[in-house]
């Protein structure tokens, strides 16, 4: 969008965005942004996650750490901003923004926690009643223990994780993709073309789907009969601020049943679910489920206690074992 308003109208065009989106934008920056290409000028703000020795979640650890390499290597100049930053800072920083971006060049401005003042909470609300974790509940509670269970990034994980260690007593079939968002689906897809004896579970949010929405097509072209794709869907990124994914009207039933996904399930309550998972028992085949949910989460809702690699390797000898 950052191209087309300069090829629009000769302005550059400011984008915002975690480190996570820098490393998404990788390949528009050197292959349409950079001066070897179309030599097109951005602000980018860039929120630094994972910044080293500031307490963080363990999938922005590393990025965190080349955040400002990668912008070196990718030759944008940049400036940090703290919440120590003053005026006249700010101001000298922006002059030098402009300067750049006159020679039709991108800078960067990376910013530290806490820069900014927070916001009131912000509040949305969809009309859907059937609690995301209590759905969670209710698909763990009608799996085999010898199912396996690839869950996406945010609040979805973490309460997979603590519903599986109340009703299973472990969570050890349940990989945790903490990073990565859009691409649990893919590695579900991975584990269930490799383990064809498994059934295996995909937890997946309705905007980690929209992310990368690629994946359906290229999963319902290559069916696997032992991969169920779940999609809990409460129109909004609430692990990040709870904002409405901007597609609230997508019918993702509709759109992985135009992908070729063989059988279509749909609940808004935990009846409807029941009814759904019992059915689920008696196909082996590729089956697409999507769960209207609401908004919310306990306050109490806890983090894994294991390090990324561990629950890695907690996953992967519990497939040998059983």
């Amino acid at each position: 969008m950052a191209v087309g308003v300069y090829l629009g109208d000769g302005k550059p065009a400011c984008v915002y965005m975690q480190n996570s989106g820098l490393g998404n934008t990788v390949n528009p920056i050197t292959s349409i942004l950079n001066k070897q290409v179309y030599n097109i000028p951005v602000l980018c703000l860039i929120g630094w996650r994972g910044e080293p020795n500031i307490k963080d979640e363990p999938q922005h650890k590393f990025m965190g750490a080349i955040t400002n390499p990668l912008l070196e290597l990718l030759e944008i100049e940049y400036s940090v901003i703290s919440k120590e930053t003053t005026e006249k800072e700010l101001e000298s920083i922006l002059e030098k923004a402009n300067t750049v971006m006159k020679r039709k060049e991108q800078y960067a401005i990376v910013i530290k926690k806490d820069t900014f003042s927070k916001r009131e909470h912000y509040v949305y609300k969809n009309e859907y009643t059937l609690a995301r974790e209590e759905a969670i509940g209710c698909i763990l509670e009608h799996i085999k223990d010898s199912d396996l269970i690839v869950s996406t990034t945010g609040k979805i994980s973490r309460e997979a994780y603590e519903q599986s260690d109340k009703i299973k007593g472990h969570h050890n079939n349940i990989f945790l993709t903490v990073g990565g968002m859009g691409h649990a689906s893919m590695i579900a897809y991975g584990i269930a073309k490799s383990k064809k004896d498994k059934k295996t579970y995909c937890l997946d949010g309705d905007g980690a789907v929209l992310m990368h929405m690629g994946s359906l097509a290229f999963i319902g072209k290559k069916p696997v009969p032992n991969m169920v794709h779940i999609c809990l869907n409460n129109e909004a990124h609430e692990s990040v601020g709870g904002m409405p994914t901007g597609a609230t009207e997508i019918n993702y039933s509709e759109v992985a049943k135009e992908c070729g996904y063989p059988n279509i399930f749909t609940a808004e309550t935990k009846e409807e679910l029941i009814s759904v998972m019992k059915r689920l028992e008696i196909i082996n085949e590729l089956s697409f489920i999507e769960i209207k949910v609401s908004i919310g989460s306990r306050d109490d809702l806890g983090r894994p206690k294991e390090t990324a690699e561990e629950n890695k390797d907690n996953f992967m000898k519990n497939m040998v074992v059983k």
